[in-house]
């Protein structure tokens, strides 16, 4: 199979969606691999160690996708991309449709096939997500804790604290991967920390895991009893596919101190906050109600050689099996594929973005 590797357009986005070893891996394994001209430079894998692998590189973004059957991105297409697309394609990526409906329409018309790393689910875990909610839940803290600063317009409160000075103190909203990870970090720091949760197995894991942080019981009563006295607050919700439900309203940022911080990690599905509005990592804060808000749509970006390496450590079998037995028996032999199905044949085949969106739902089938 022909395999496309295009540069990733959106701002300040340096991750590569294969990196030369794993691009080895398939041309050993009989495929052709086209790696757009710099698409690696940002994460530290120049063009000569492609070439040296037997990739083939191409130096026009258009003809990644011409030559392409199989086009793997880390990010989804931006609206230049859009009409790259075409019947016979399978495009492999993040995409997070429940909160873009042009993208989602675009896809439907290009009567291309995308599976969304997001939305392959493997015994009640996001294995292709995982990765990159780790990497931006322990970012969160580094990024929330910097724009504390007060030459960053922050309140001027150290998460630690000193000897004789209490500790910040940080919510986390949601304890899934990003959650438990953005707390391990704080917890790492000295930050007083309470995770809200509704799970109540989740939180007894968290109990033992996190010995110093506290869990309570995620409700809005609760959260509004925190707000006042919050430095950092981490959104770490997640509903698998769907839009991120609207937990914090203008009225609840209200009671939380100027110079506080929000860091909405769920920006990507929407956002967990009214106020919440996608940002770059060249401009990536706004304050809405006196509140510093950090909602980078890519945050792992920042860090693109680790996020990069962790990524394909997780999405390698799968590409591996798509390009070796296409998309309908590589679904017979890892069923989870199935749910990564978006879109397909002009076709929306994910139940969370059809509901998002109001549109028609077909579950993906294979004879």
């Amino acid at each position: 199979m022909n395999i496309g590797v295009p540069k990733e357009i959106k701002e300040q986005e340096n991750r590569v969606a294969l990196t030369p070893s794993a691009a080895y891996q398939l041309i050993k394994r009989g495929h052709q691999v086209f790696v757009e001209t710099n698409a690696g430079n940002g994460a530290g894998f120049p063009d000569k160690d492609y070439e040296a692998v037997g990739a083939t590189l191409l130096t026009d973004h258009a003809s990644i996708f011409e030559k392409a059957e199989l086009i793997v991105k880390v990010k989804e297409p931006l609206p230049s991309e859009y009409g790259l697309l075409r019947p016979g394609h399978l495009l492999f990526t993040y995409l997070h449709l429940a909160a873009n409906r042009p993208l989602t329409e675009a896809l439907l018309q290009s009567g291309a096939t995308a599976l969304a790393y997001e939305t392959i689910e493997v015994n009640h875990r996001l294995p292709l997500l995982e990765p990159m909610s780790e990497i931006a839940g322990r970012m969160s803290v580094l990024v929330g804790g910097y724009f504390l600063a007060k030459h960053a317009g922050g309140s001027g409160t150290l998460l630690g604290g000193v000897p004789g000075v209490l500790p910040g103190k940080v919510v986390v909203i949601g304890g899934g991967v990003a959650g438990i990870n953005a707390a391990r970090m704080a917890t790492g720091l000295g930050a007083d920390v309470t995770i809200l949760e509704v799970d109540l197995e989740r939180m007894r894991f968290l109990d033992i895991t996190l010995h110093t942080a506290h869990t309570l019981y995620s409700n809005e009563t609760h959260l509004m009893e925190l707000l006042p006295q919050v430095d950092l607050l981490i959104g770490a919700v997640l509903v698998p596919g769907a839009r991120a439900p609207k937990l914090i309203n203008r009225a609840m940022l209200r009671q939380m101190r100027p110079g506080s911080v929000l860091v909405d990690i769920a920006v990507d599905q929407g956002g967990c906050a009214e106020t919440t509005r996608p940002t770059t990592h060249h401009d990536p804060v706004y304050v809405e109600e006196g509140v510093t808000h950090y909602c980078v749509a890519n945050m792992p970006g920042a860090y693109a050689r680790t996020a990069t390496q962790a990524l394909i450590n997780v999405t390698h079998r799968y590409i591996e099996l798509l390009a070796d037995h296409g998309l309908q028996e590589a679904c017979h032999r890892q069923p989870a594929l199935l749910g990564g199905i978006n879109v397909m044949h002009g076709t929306l085949h994910n139940e969370a973005v059809a509901q998002a969106h109001s549109m028609a739902f077909t579950p993906p089938v294979f004879p």
